[in-house]
């Protein structure tokens, strides 16, 4: 019998092992081939769905003719206030816009595109960059104030008119860190104008030298003139 040589028996030998490494990727493929598969396809169903939008403003829904609007003061002088238009907001601390004194925004109330956003220090700061703004104001413009800390002491009568003009009433009588929010505007009827007003009172005051924060909500016109 003739005797066969060494390699042609090693190679015997080495077919099945590399059938079975051959067979083992095959599948190993296949298994990663149909993870990546599942993967695309949760991830688009994800996609499709979309992610929930976390909203640091209520969702109400108004009228077409009218926008929807949130004004809420600041609490003391620790947490900063908050103003939202349509849903969305416009002024706030997670926006880094807002600070001590009176702040301010203004809206266009055709379109409701915001303007402007502002604030002024009522304790120490100088009062004429607001009583420039003010007289700025155009008609049609929706204009959204909110205190916090102290909006009074360099508030000058000159100032309180302009947003007396606006539509305000409580803005005659306000006082050391009163809390306080306002929404008027040039041309606003009466339905455009709204406000809250908390005076400032040891025996009742909620933090100490400040009142419970005030806030209104609701939907006011859009400008049509």
């Amino acid at each position: 019998m003739t005797r066969q040589p060494r390699w042609f028996l090693w190679c015997l030998l080495l077919v099945p092992v590399v059938l079975l490494i051959t067979l083992s990727l095959q599948q190993y493929s296949s298994s990663v081939q149909t993870i990546k598969e599942e993967f695309h396809r949760v991830l688009g169903q994800n996609k499709k769905k979309g992610t929930p939008e976390v909203r640091p403003c209520p969702q109400r829904s108004c009228p077409q003719d009218q926008f929807s609007f949130l004004l809420q003061s600041g609490a003391a002088n620790v947490v900063a206030p908050k103003i939202c238009f349509q849903n969305k907001l416009i002024l706030g601390m997670v926006l880094n816009n807002a600070g001590n004194g009176i702040n301010v925004v203004i809206i266009n109330g055709r379109t409701g595109d915001t303007l402007k956003t502002d604030f002024f220090n009522m304790y120490s700061g100088d009062v004429k960059p607001l009583v420039a703004l003010l007289q700025g104001v155009e008609v049609g413009s929706v204009v959204l104030m909110a205190s916090y800390d102290e909006p009074a002491t360099k508030l000058s009568d000159d100032a309180r008119q302009l947003i007396s003009e606006l539509g305000s009433v409580s803005v005659k009588s306000l006082g050391y860190r009163d809390a306080w929010v306002f929404v008027g505007g040039k041309g606003a009827s009466k339905d455009g104008t709204m406000e809250k007003h908390s005076k400032s009172n040891k025996e009742t005051n909620t933090y100490d030298e400040w009142p419970e924060l005030v806030e209104v909500e609701g939907c006011i016109p859009k400008y049509l003139g």
